[in-house]
């Protein structure tokens, strides 16, 4: 599975392990900045992270509350 913008992903280890969240971006090969509704924004090992088969499709000037938003409303 691609590690991309948008990707849905679960936290497999940490303080937020278990809450659902998205790649806001790349940081490299080995990180990824994460966001989402119980998880807030940080860097992130990629190993760590489960990812899901959805991406959200929102353009490149979105901001880390709009990543919020379409994952809450995903959730529900």
């Amino acid at each position: 599975m691609v590690v991309e913008r948008g990707r849905v992903c679960t936290k497999l280890l940490g303080r937020e392990a278990g809450n659902i969240c998205a790649i806001t971006e790349r940081v490299d090969k080995n990180f990824a900045m994460v966001v989402g509704p119980n998880v807030r924004k940080r860097r992130c090992n990629i190993t760590h992270l489960e990812l899901h088969d959805t991406k959200l499709e929102l353009p490149d000037e979105a901001s880390d509350d709009d990543f919020i938003n379409e994952l809450t409303k995903m959730i529900q």
